[in-house]
């Protein structure tokens, strides 16, 4: 059966675990070159030898919420043909109790450190006239949920964002896909952001049980090689966003804080 990405590189961050991990590896059975970047040089080592092929594989550690960096690491990975941005932390905290410097990194991390990959790059995606990028959203960047303010807000500016991009450059050649998992057993929860800027610390119940990262990884990749506009992979959850649209009212009920 041909790789349906041989030859192609594929840049991902947060690739050190989770979403991002099981996309590196599955991407890289999939005949891609991957190049892989988060913060933890030793964990996305890990990653790169569970990679098929290790040796094809590049390490990059790198921090979104250093743009110098970001640019540093463009100029030197060459040209890319996906853009992965799985990289991100979430929130458990009220509103009332969030000061605005964890409101302020949790979007200079979400969203701001990936438009500024996303701008480094675009220049040589437009002159090649290609590229594919790929944004991991979630459902809440659709479905405002109680605890995660920051968090949804970064959601939802990708979409804003990403949306825009696409309808600019489609004539480019580019392509966008925003993917939008609901619960996946990751460590999502337990990295999360208190009030205080301290580690949630503990796993919600709601992913305890949930679908596996290497079970998403294989739909979230069909659905960019299909040049989907959006990707929803997940369980029920993920018909949240069919009735937030169709039956606001009810969602908004069901999420009310008692």
């Amino acid at each position: 059966m041909p790789k349906r990405y041989e030859n192609q590189t594929v840049w991902i961050t947060g690739a050190s675990s989770g979403i991002g991990e099981a996309l590196a590896v599955a991407w890289s059975r999939e005949g891609a070159r991957v190049i892989l970047s988060a913060r933890n040089a030793a964990e996305l080592e890990r990653v790169r030898q569970a990679c098929e092929s290790p040796e094809r594989h590049l390490v990059k550690p790198l921090d979104l919420m250093d743009v110098a960096a970001i640019d540093q690491a463009a100029r030197e990975v060459g040209d890319i043909d996906v853009l992965v941005h799985s990289g991100g932390v979430s929130q458990r905290a009220l509103v009332a109790e969030t000061p605005l410097a964890i409101d302020r990194q949790i979007m200079d991390l979400n969203y701001f450190g990936t438009i500024a990959l996303t701008k480094a790059l675009l220049p040589r995606m437009l002159a090649r006239k290609h590229g594919h990028i790929v944004p991991i959203s979630s459902v809440i960047g659709h479905v405002g949920v109680p605890l995660r303010s920051a968090y949804a807000a970064s959601k939802h500016a990708l979409h804003g964002f990403f949306d825009t991009l696409r309808a600019e450059t489609e004539k480019d050649g580019l392509r966008v896909t925003i993917v939008c998992p609901g619960y996946i057993r990751t460590n999502v929860s337990e990295n999360a952001l208190r009030a205080d800027g301290s580690k949630y610390g503990k796993t919600d119940e709601t992913h305890r049980n949930a679908m596996r990262p290497e079970v998403a990884a294989p739909k979230i990749i069909d659905g960019v090689h299909r040049n989907q506009q959006e990707v929803r992979v997940g369980g029920k959850e993920i018909y949240a966003i069919l009735l937030k649209r169709f039956l606001p009212g009810l969602v908004a009920r069901v999420l009310r804080v008692r």
